[in-house]
């Protein structure tokens, strides 16, 4: 029987994906934190990234 607690062995490849990754996400972390506000804008993720609009419960499809 495997021990859970066991970290599985990863090829070189597989580690250098796994560090890729973080600095994507540390650098888009730093992006997000210094990023300019918008003066009365809406809250959350920007809704033109997901290809439609939400507003009051209405969504609207570009």
């Amino acid at each position: 029987m495997a021990d859970p607690q066991k970290q599985p062995v990863l090829s070189t490849a597989a580690e250098r994906a796994l560090k890729e990754a973080d600095a994507r996400r540390a650098a888009l972390e730093r992006s997000v934190k210094t990023r300019q506000r918008e003066i009365g804008g809406r809250e959350g993720p920007d809704p033109t990234r997901h290809g439609d609009w939400e507003k009051g419960g209405i969504a609207s499809d570009f």
